[in-house]
């Protein structure tokens, strides 16, 4: 497949539709192209405010989930006559010099609840560090920083990034995109990128986001050109989730909000007082596509800091909620021998 650069696509609207009508494999592998491209500041957003959007008349109604329902309905069995990498294939794209533990995190986590293979596509400053956090982890060295990247190389240099990211796409069961990126202009963070550009994820329903306060504030200023609604939250989240189109969002919070544009859910379950950074990427590691498992990716998180608090109190750090994330799932849905 050869590389759709930016603007090819913005003259070729059909090429775009097309994409987006494919398998969902392809859809995965189109959103993380076009995310590792080089930003475009002339594209800009394709939206405009829209009164309608930010008040509706009846208030929409909050769903509390039944978390430990829903873990216990999608957690597979063991099974002896499965072979490796079938119980989920994960890649975490991030991890530049200043940032090493958000992917890390992000990729830990998914093994430590039962995936088989961990990825992570980082800087090549990143690579030896992420993988001296752990063996289990897969690191390819393969991004680079504007820093090691002449002004006119950047077109070619891109193109060997994605070739070679793309070569391993149709492997994964879940692509993680931005966890340590940071805000280099030749990566942007994947939550920062979005908001400038929401076309990005547009009509992608296997995709999630999982912004914090600061993040979702910013998201819907940008989108909805309007501030946070403290009245009727789960309205804006709705609303939010129409004008991008198509996305699942999960708001962090004292309870996780999580809405696919028609219904929120809200999980509420307590977790830890302890506001150590490094949480959302864990959260990262164990969101499945769709408003499942982001519930269960809620819960297994705040169970696991609620041990972790308990046990460590004021010393509690995100390594410590990690190594809870195995008894958090276990505690719900033990593991048959």
């Amino acid at each position: 497949m050869s590389r759709p650069t930016g603007a090819w696509q913005q003259h070729h609207p059909q090429y775009r539709g097309r994409m987006w009508a494919a398998s969902p494999t392809f859809r995965r592998q189109l959103i993380l192209l076009r995310t590792l491209l080089p930003p475009n500041p002339a594209a800009g957003c394709s939206y405009s405010p829209s009164s309608s959007l930010r008040v509706r008349t009846m208030a929409a109604t909050v769903y509390e989930a039944d978390a430990e329902a829903v873990v216990r309905r999608i957690t597979p069995p063991l099974d002896r006559a499965r072979h490796k990498g079938q119980a989920g294939k994960i890649a975490v794209i991030g991890g530049c010099r200043e940032y090493t533990g958000a992917p890390y995190f992000a990729a830990i986590s998914a093994l430590k609840i039962g995936a088989d293979l961990s990825h992570v596509f980082c800087t090549k400053d990143a690579a030896t560090v992420i993988k001296s956090y752990s063996p289990e982890l897969i690191v390819h060295p393969i991004l680079e920083e504007s820093y090691s990247v002449r002004d006119d190389e950047r077109g070619s240099v891109s193109s060997k990034i994605l070739i070679e990211v793309a070569k391993w796409m149709e492997r994964f069961d879940c692509i993680v995109v931005g966890p340590g990126l940071g805000r280099d202009s030749f990566l942007l963070d994947g939550l920062f990128l979005v908001t400038n550009n929401p076309g990005l994820v547009e009509g992608n329903s296997l995709a999630i986001l999982t912004p914090n306060v600061y993040e979702y504030k910013r998201l819907v200023q940008k989108v909805l050109n309007c501030d946070i609604d403290q009245e009727t939250p789960s309205e804006q989240l709705i609303a939010l989730c129409q004008k991008i189109g198509g996305v699942t969002i999960m708001r962090k919070g004292k309870e996780d909000l999580i809405c696919d544009g028609k219904t929120v859910t809200q999980v509420s379950t307590y977790g830890s007082p302890r506001r150590c950074g490094g949480q959302g990427d864990i959260l990262a590691g164990r969101v499945n596509p769709m408003t499942l498992g982001c519930i269960a990716g809620s819960l297994l998180l705040r169970r696991a800091a609620s041990l972790a608090f308990d046990k460590n109190k004021r010393s509690t750090v995100t390594t410590d909620i990690i190594e809870f994330l195995g008894k958090s799932l276990e505690d719900i849905s033990p593991a048959e021998h």
